[in-house]
């Protein structure tokens, strides 16, 4: 069998070969090969590395398969990671999320079904008169999830330890003033100043802190669901934790990667309440679920700003840089149409550069 050799120049960080790629194919096909080719993926926002892996037997481009490794930034031994534990937990529920292979503990790597190349942000750019259609597939998976999640989580699920508490929504508001404000924009906050941005937006957190607890995927946007074969596939979801129904809804519709014109976002919404209705046999107070789905995107936006921006200062990456611009617009129309002239408004445009749309501001 001629197995290509995997150049060390174009995968600096794998930890593997193709020697070591050869016997595992074998383990999980169970079927022989002629070559194994190896692509290095763009990966997400975080420390994990991704790699798509083709198989081609003896018998022609016909016989192909494939699979995803996700190498981990380092080895996690011990109990497994929460990546594993989610993902048997959504399974178990039949969310379509990708089947796992196999797990090499030592090395850190773990073999994934590979669920196709489009997201569900590809899609939309290849098809744009299917949007609508499309985002209404996503929203339906989104109720379906969140109900079934939400009803049978139990402490064997990671996520049923973590929550959207007032001190986590105020660490990742802080952090976005680190990294954003100080760092990103060369502004830096006096003790002052960072004191009356916590007296504005601590009372939003509060507000949030206080609903009812629901599963969240907490990454539910366009770059997160795989469009696979007519179906959308859940992606990325180690970070699941309770909170607010509303997070994964203001993540797909207030996404920074794909805008959505108010007249759909009022429709997806609309149709995600009467889904939710329809699932837990009870009315949904619409005004308190508007209230709430703003106040989370305010929250969430400014978080994503702050990881967009810490990408750029901290990693040397400026893949998210001109996703900042968009994300802000979402905040400052948020505020303009449900927060205007409130504290909160003004203390958010006092200091937050760019948020007051000044075309001078050059990001």
């Amino acid at each position: 069998m001629t197995i290509p050799v995997i150049s060390e120049n174009n995968f600096p960080r794998a930890r593997f070969g193709p020697s070591y790629l050869s016997v595992i194919m074998k383990k999980i096909f169970k079927w022989p090969t002629s070559v194994i080719d190896c692509e290095r993926l763009e990966g997400d926002a975080s420390d994990r590395s991704y790699f798509r892996i083709t198989l081609k037997s003896d018998a022609g481009q016909k016989n192909v398969r494939s699979l995803v490794i996700m190498q981990l930034k380092k080895p996690v031994l011990g109990e497994e990671i929460d990546f594993i534990r989610i993902l048997k937990f959504l399974r178990e529920l039949d969310i379509p999320a990708p089947e796992l292979f196999y797990y090499d503990i030592s090395k850190g790597l773990l073999f994934i079904e590979d669920c196709g190349t489009m997201t569900l942000e590809d899609q939309l750019n290849a098809f744009p008169q299917e949007k609508a259609q499309l985002y209404y597939q996503a929203v339906e998976l989104l109720v379906h999830m969140q109900s079934r999640a939400t009803y049978s989580i139990d402490s064997t699920c990671p996520a049923y330890h973590l929550k959207f508490d007032v001190e986590k929504l105020m660490w990742e508001f802080s952090f976005m003033l680190d990294h954003y404000v100080d760092e990103f924009c060369g502004s830096p906050l006096e003790s002052l100043a960072r004191k009356e941005l916590r007296e504005a937006f601590t009372p939003l957190c509060e507000s949030l802190a206080a609903e009812k607890l629901c599963f969240t995927h907490r990454d539910y946007h366009s770059r997160n669901l795989m469009f696979n074969q007519g179906r959308l596939v859940l992606i990325d979801f180690q970070d699941a934790r309770m909170g607010p129904c509303q997070y994964d809804l203001v993540s797909l519709l207030r996404d920074s990667y794909v805008e959505i014109d108010d007249a759909l976002t009022e429709e997806l919404v609309d149709f995600y309440i009467r889904l939710k209705e329809k699932e837990e046999g009870r009315e949904v107070d619409r005004e308190k679920f508007g209230q709430i789905f703003d106040e989370m995107s305010i929250q969430r936006n400014l978080k994503a700003i702050g990881t967009f921006a810490y990408q750029s200062v901290k990693k040397n990456n400026n893949r998210y840089k001109n996703f900042i611009a968009p994300t802000l617009n979402y905040v400052r129309k948020t505020l303009r149409r449900r927060f205007k002239d409130t504290f909160l408004q003004k203390v958010l445009l006092k200091y937050i550069p760019g948020l007051d749309g000044n075309e001078a501001f050059n990001l």
